[in-house]
């Protein structure tokens, strides 16, 4: 199913000059769909379901440190993704348990960080930010995987 996500702002790179106001990002299975103002988009996809979110939607975080801990490693994976991180570094994701658990959640294991982007035919990985800089809401290969009540 599509499924448009709009948010205040798309960003399609964190540090954006010149963010989407009204924006929305398309989600065709596990791909970016369309990029661009919500009403372009929907239009372009008339009759898809649309999530708004409140604050900033850019591409999904890439967790750099250690992974949080917790009692498990699907939790410690969970966690990740509440931060809106949507990949890890291999060197923290260092048992056959976490890289397992990362895989069975689509959460991308990286030999180093590399930058992230939205972009048409990519995957999608999103993050929505409200203005303090929390997570709202996480969509990991495109199914949403956490979202703040």
């Amino acid at each position: 199913m599509l499924t448009i996500h709009a948010a205040d702002e798309v960003c399609c790179t964190w540090d954006d000059p010149d963010p989407i106001k009204d924006g929305a990002v398309a989600v065709e299975g596990v791909r970016v769909a369309a990029v661009g103002p919500l009403a372009e988009v929907q239009e372009q996809f008339p009759g898809a379901r649309v999530r708004r979110w409140p604050g900033v939607l850019g591409p999904g975080r890439i967790h750099e440190g250690p992974l949080p801990e917790a009692p498990s490693p699907r939790e410690r994976i969970h966690a990740v993704l509440k931060l809106g991180a949507v990949a890890v570094i291999a060197e923290h994701a260092d048992t056959p348990e976490l890289r397992a658990a990362a895989e069975r959640n689509d959460v991308v294991v990286l030999r180093r960080t590399q930058p992230t982007a939205i972009i048409p035919t990519g995957r999608a990985d999103l993050a929505v930010l409200d203005e303090s800089g929390e997570c709202i809401a996480t969509v990991c290969a495109g199914r949403l995987v956490h979202r703040r009540r």
